[in-house]
């Protein structure tokens, strides 16, 4: 991945990542709001948060990778990851748009909700986060990269397996 890349190219990146970083969480939460009716989606949910915890086995897959110098490995498992995150996205929206929002109506709220609160917040903030770290690498910036993955890291982790936690805790309220 170690590029040269022209400026103009680092340039109009940056400003896509920073376009992205805005676009993606204001269209999800528009499309929050649309309801296309007639498509029984409901299998989704399952096949998402597994999209979600594969993406977390990838990325400490990926972290290991680079501990053992294994630059290539690495490479593939943070772009597998990327597409992941991707197709995650895109199912998610999938199925809201589709599907009536599911209440949670289990025992531990105090646990649920500040889990959800704290991986949708962190799922907006980690988009430029995860584009920037991965935007230095790109450049041969391993300086920067390096840097910026002690926060990108962590908190890709922890939406993709919070995640799978809130789908496991919301799911016996799940309607079909």
């Amino acid at each position: 991945m170690s590029t040269t890349l022209h400026p103009e190219k680092v340039k109009n990146a940056r400003k896509l990542i920073i376009v992205l970083s805005i676009v993606i969480p204001l269209a999800v939460a528009i499309l929050f709001k649309v309801k296309i009716p007639g498509y029984d989606l409901s299998f989704l949910p399952p096949f998402y948060a597994g999209i979600n915890g594969l993406t977390a086995i990838l990325l400490i897959g990926a972290l290991i990778a680079i501990k053992n110098k294994n630059v290539n490995l690495h490479q593939t498992l943070i772009q597998s990851s990327l597409i992941l995150s991707v197709l995650f996205l895109l199912c998610y929206v999938a199925y809201h748009i589709t599907s009536d929002s599911t209440a949670y109506k289990g025992n531990l709220p105090g646990v649920y909700f500040p889990l959800l609160i704290s991986h949708i917040v962190l799922s907006v903030a980690v988009i430029p986060i995860v584009l920037f770290t991965y935007l230095f690498a790109w450049q041969g910036d391993f300086v920067k990269h390096k840097k910026w993955t002690k926060f990108a890291f962590p908190i890709w982790l922890y939406v993709a397996v919070t995640g799978v936690i809130v789908y496991f805790m919301i799911s016996p309220f799940y309607t079909h």
